[in-house]
């Protein structure tokens, strides 16, 4: 703990004292002295694949029990991560190395990190984002770094122990520490920054006026493929989310979830599942963050819901006309302004041992910080004449977990849909929700979003935007030198410079609502929403496969004829895991007749000593006509397909497809392909030749290939990429097929309706609750049921929970 929060902590402990012994004569301590003190013991029960069911009597008990959970799970993820918030990564790994699992903020450098964290997650930050909590949510908070202390403590008691066993693997080491409620705050700061200045870590912390070399980007992404990727640093980050309403259920007042997020395998952001009950004021559960302590997907007894990653931006440039006589002032309606240099020292450890201090300069404006994009492109530098300033709408989004702490507790469908309403805090993802007793099915992108009309960017564009817009159409680049350009907001809005949720997307429908990423446009492709800001994302533009794929199960799911919400769960739990590939089913026939006609491919000599070859293609071409389209860990020919497939998507699609897209048949199009096309079998050599490098048969079962290792067992998994079409997703990230903890894919997984009794859910924790599950350690219960795809039936209540057979239970002393 620094000294800041060392002051606070002493000064508000004596505070309270004084305040206490002040009062004592005229009854009970004023409200805003009181601490939440857990009454009786807290309860950690845990059942099948050691899910915690977390009890107690008060808001700081039920956080105890949530943070010991999550450390005796995850310590070494979560010590980690701390250190990363607190910026202090360089003292305790180097300067130069890099975080080793994936997460939102990508991979830049530790000293970059370090001083990304100390200029936008300090205490005048931390201490902003409290006072907007509310006081049980401060409590539930407090309590959870308690909890979390609690295990650091006993494991360090243990490892002082002779002879004793390692329980994790970071034990006994420097940066295993315990924390304040202040690690939490800088955690939740992180996450509402996912979607916005976490993109260009580097370039916003290395920025300097007027400098000779621009600083190099955390990752080796073009600009335009960088923008390209909402959150995080890999492709394909993202989920899918199907609701039902009583339509498609066939049984009135009922509806139907399905939440899949495609996430990560590991690190911070890794999804923890557990259930977490205050008799009287909460009863919910589902998955959180790590270092999180409220639920963010899930249910409680009357509602439901699931999140994708959206497409709107939450983030915006400015052009900057500098001043001419001083590249650190710019220039706002004809007047210089500086900027405000927020000078920064991060606590370095050398290569000897040594610890020196690294100093750097944070140069700020009226918009935002300055980033410097200029080796992605030159004429995005901070030159002596221009820059760009960076805003994050969630820079000053301080509502985020104020909204998910009200949403664990809502009570139906419309108190839920009135929440989102009023907060408008969602970061950067769609919401998609079903209620109790209602059979409508909720979709909504209402959220934080920046204030930019259509027309304040077409009436603030500059040269540069308009250059901009050809890597991005998305993000608005608007003029810096003029005040009307600012972000606007309307009067109602809860934040300055955000749009209002009357202007944003939503649709409650009967049938159903489903969301792959794909914009907020085809929510239901009977009801397209229309006529939104560009920045809330594009309408009328292709889908991905995975969305075309997401919303052909969709409609067959409608229309199957269930009698009621039970039935209709029970076929979603077996369609979603089918694995089938979009593309293949709906384009490799056209494909096969044309690169297999002859059988043998010639391929034209690759320089003038060189002789041309034939290739025999005819073994693969059995293969993949044999192939059933799917991803099972059986299935032969998938592997052959992904290496088919991600070689014809090296043709431009205006060359590959015979129709292209249409608005009007955005589910049929784009269609046809030119299969003639020579480049087409010549794909298909270039994927045979890929699978003999690699000493892979042709054939080869894809969970051969695709597996992951848990408690010293290759488990193979079923499930493809993005790109293939395939709505059940397993990316490995590695450059081979190996999932582990620096994957992404299928995460959590919930199928959650309403009957007489109450929720009724079935879930999958494909990764397991241990961070050693997916790394050849210990967590194996989980990864084996995803992987069989044997649903969970979660024991929501107190009867339920009792009769489970793996039941163990804790208890903790206040």
């Amino acid at each position: 703990m620094n000294d800041f929060f060392l002051f606070r902590a002493l000064t508000w402990n004596r505070l309270v004292a004084a305040v206490a012994l002040a009062c004592a004569a005229f009854g009970a301590a004023p409200a805003w002295a009181r601490r939440d003190t857990p009454a009786a013991p807290i309860e950690i029960r845990r059942t099948a694949d050691g899910i915690p069911h977390v009890r107690a009597s008060s808001w700081r008990g039920l956080g105890i029990g949530y943070g010991q959970a999550q450390a005796e799970d995850a310590l070494c993820t979560l010590a980690d991560a701390f250190v990363t918030y607190s910026g202090q990564r360089s003292l305790y790994f180097g300067a130069e190395g890099k975080p080793q699992t994936r997460s939102t903020f990508g991979e830049p450098a530790n000293l970059d990190l370090d001083f990304f964290f100390k200029a936008f997650a300090g205490p005048e930050a931390v201490e902003a984002l409290r006072r907007e909590q509310p006081a049980e949510l401060n409590e539930l908070i407090a309590g959870y770094a308690e909890g979390y202390n609690r295990h650091v403590r006993a494991l360090q008691a243990q490892h002082d122990k002779p002879g004793h066993g390692a329980a994790h693997a970071c034990a006994g080491a420097p940066w295993v520490r315990t924390i304040g409620p202040e690690d939490i705050y800088r955690r939740m700061i992180a996450a509402g920054l996912a979607g916005g200045y976490t993109h260009f870590v580097s370039e916003i912390v290395n920025a300097k006026p007027a400098a000779a070399a621009p600083p190099a980007p955390a990752d080796k992404l073009s600009l335009s493929l960088r923008l390209e990727i909402p959150v995080g640093d890999a492709r394909g980050i993202g989920s899918n989310v199907l609701a039902f309403g009583q339509a498609a259920t066939g049984e009135r007042g009922t509806s139907v979830l399905f939440g899949n997020p495609h996430w990560y395998w590991g690190g911070p952001d890794r999804f923890y599942q557990a259930h977490l009950t205050l008799p009287g004021k909460l009863d919910v559960a589902g998955v959180s963050f790590l270092g999180i302590p409220v639920i963010m997907i899930g249910f409680n007894n009357d509602v439901a819901w699931s999140h994708t990653v959206s497409a709107a931006r939450r983030f915006g440039l400015f052009d900057l006309t500098l001043d001419p006589a001083d590249a650190t002032r710019y220039l706002v309606d004809g007047r210089s302004e500086p900027m405000q240099a927020q000078a920064l020292a991060v606590a370095v450890r050398r290569p000897d041992g040594t610890v020196d201090l690294a100093r750097r300069t944070l140069y700020r404006t009226r918009f935002g910080p300055v980033v410097d994009l200029g080796a992605r492109n030159p004429a995005l530098a901070w030159s002596a004449h221009k820059a760009l300033a960076m805003r994050d709408i969630n820079a000053d989004n301080l509502r985020i977990f104020r909204n998910f702490f009200r949403w664990d507790q809502a009570r139906s469908l419309d108190e839920f849909i009135g929440i989102q309403r009023e907060e408008t805090a969602m970061p950067w993802v769609n919401t998609v929700a079903i209620g109790r007793g209602d059979g409508r099915a909720w979709y909504a992108d209402i959220g934080a979003v920046p204030g930019v009309p259509d027309d304040l960017r077409s009436a603030c564009a500059t040269p540069l935007s308009k250059a901009f817009a050809a890597f991005d159409a998305d993000t608005p680049v608007l003029d810096g030198s003029r005040s009307a350009c600012e972000w606007q907001s309307a009067k109602n809005a809860v934040q300055s410079g955000a749009l209002v949720a009357q202007r944003m997307p939503s649709l409650l429908r009967e049938d159903y609502v489903a969301n792959m990423n794909d914009s907020h446009w085809l929510a239901n492709p009977a009801q397209p929403l229309t006529g939104f800001a560009s920045v809330l994302g594009s309408e009328g533009e292709a889908l991905s496969m995975r969305g075309r794929e997401g919303h052909r199960i969709a409609g067959e799911l409608a229309a199957a004829g269930s009698t009621s919400a039970g039935e209709l769960a029970s076929r979603v739990m077996r369609k979603t895991l089918e694995a089938r590939s979009y593309t293949a089913d709906r384009f490799k026939p056209a494909l096969l007749d044309g690169a297999c006609a002859a059988g043998q491919v010639e391929l034209a000599a690759e320089n003038a000593t060189a002789r041309t070859r034939t290739v025999d293609i005819r073994q693969a071409c059995e293969v993949l006509r044999r192939w059933q389209n799917r991803a099972g860990a059986g299935d032969r020919g998938a592997l052959l397909w992904d290496a088919f497939w991600t070689r014809v998507l090296e043709i431009p699609a205006k060359e590959l497809y015979a129709q292209p897209f249409s608005a009007a048949e955005p589910l049929q199009t784009p269609s046809g392909i030119n299969a003639a096309d020579p480049r087409v079998a010549r794909a298909l050599v270039g994927a045979v030749e890929d699978m003999a490098r690699k000493g892979w048969p042709l054939d080869t079962p894809l969970g051969e290939r695709r597996f992951v290792r848990s408690e010293g067992r290759e488990v193979p998994l079923f499930g493809g990429c993005d790109a293939e079409g395939y709505f059940t997703v397993a990316c490995a990230n590695g450059g081979d097929y190996t999932m582990g903890n620096r994957s992404h894919g299928n995460t959590y997984l919930q199928v959650v309706y309403f009957d007489r009794r109450g929720v009724q859910a079935r879930t999958l924790l494909a990764h397991g609750e241990r961070e050693t599950a997916v790394t050849g350690g210990e967590g194996l219960a989980s990864v084996a049921r995803y992987a069989k795809k044997d649903w969970l039936r979660f024991p929501f209540r107190e009867e339920d929970i009792a009769r489970d057979p793996q039941l163990r239970r804790v208890i903790v002393r206040p």
